[in-house]
C-alpha cells in the first residue's frame, strides 16, 4: 500500500468517525428528548391553533403498525440511496471509460 491509499483510507475512517459521532452526539447531550416526527408535531400545532380543523384529505394507504410504517420508510430510503449510488457509480466508470479511450490517442 503505498501512501496515498494510506492517506485515502485515514480520510475514510475519521468521516466514518464523525458521522457515528452525528448519530451518537445529540443522543448523548439530550437524555430525556422525544424524537418525534414533524408529522406529530405539525398535527399538535394544528390542533392547538384550530380545535375545529378537519383535514381535507384522508391517507391512499395507512400502514397496520408503526413497525410497517418504519419499514416503509427504511424501504424508500435504501432505494433511494441505490438509485443515487448507481448514478454515481455510473458517472465515475464512465468518466473512467473515456480516460481510457482518449489516453490511446495521445
Amino acid at each position: 500500500m503505498d501512501k496515498a491509499d494510506k492517506i485515502f483510507n485515514f480520510k475514510n475512517i475519521i468521516l466514518i468517525l464523525m458521522v457515528v459521532a452525528l448519530a451518537i452526539v445529540p443522543l448523548i447531550m439530550v437524555k430525556d428528548a422525544e424524537f418525534e416526527g414533524a408529522d406529530a408535531i405539525a398535527e399538535e400545532a394544528i390542533g392547538e391553533i384550530n380545535a375545529d380543523y378537519e383535514p381535507w384529505f384522508s391517507p391512499i394507504f395507512e400502514p397496520p403498525s408503526g413497525e410497517v410504517e418504519s419499514l416503509l420508510f427504511v424501504l424508500q430510503a435504501v432505494i433511494g440511496a441505490g438509485i443515487i449510488g448507481f448514478g454515481f457509480g455510473y458517472m465515475k466508470a464512465k468518466g473512467e471509460g473515456s480516460k481510457e479511450s482518449h489516453a490511446g490517442l495521445r
